[in-house]
């Protein structure tokens, strides 16, 4: 009796443990993506030519790009931060079962943020070949690990 006693004890105590408050990890990488957004729309209207071409414009706006680029991406995704287990997340459970792809993914992000950074400046035509070549970066990680948006 003692030992079922200690034992449902033991495990009501661990069960608020278990609950972990993921909402800055989540509001965090989130961020990023809205950052990333609105500086991928800036420089797609100039490339599409819906925004006239500002050249210091296109360049703060991949600066940013590259900036979000460079955040750690490890501690914005612990295990049990999946839309399977919270709310107002499409980030995918698979993601943990691949982190390293995930983050080797980020990797690619960083280097065509550079490389539109190198270009973002130098006028318009420019921008879209180095825009699409980024896009595709971004789609290879929302087609894999990115829940559809309800």
């Amino acid at each position: 009796m003692k030992v079922l006693v200690l034992s449902t004890l033991c495990t009501a105590l661990a069960l608020p443990a278990m609950a972990q408050d993921f909402s800055a990890q989540l509001k965090a990488r989130q961020g990023q993506f809205r950052i990333l957004a609105i500086n991928l729309g800036i420089i797609g209207d100039m490339a599409k030519g819906e925004a006239e071409y500002d050249a210091e414009a296109a360049q703060s706006a991949a600066d940013s790009i590259v900036a979000v680029s460079m955040i750690n991406q490890g501690p914005l995704w612990p295990q049990g931060s999946s839309e399977m287990d919270l709310e107002g997340t499409r980030a995918k459970a698979e993601i943990w079962d691949n982190l390293p792809d995930v983050l080797s993914k980020w990797d690619d992000l960083g280097t065509q943020a550079a490389n539109l950074q190198q270009v973002a400046a130098t006028g318009q035509e420019a921008l879209g070949p180095a825009l699409g070549t980024l896009g595709g970066t971004c789609k290879a990680c929302h087609d894999e690990y990115r829940a559809p948006q309800n």
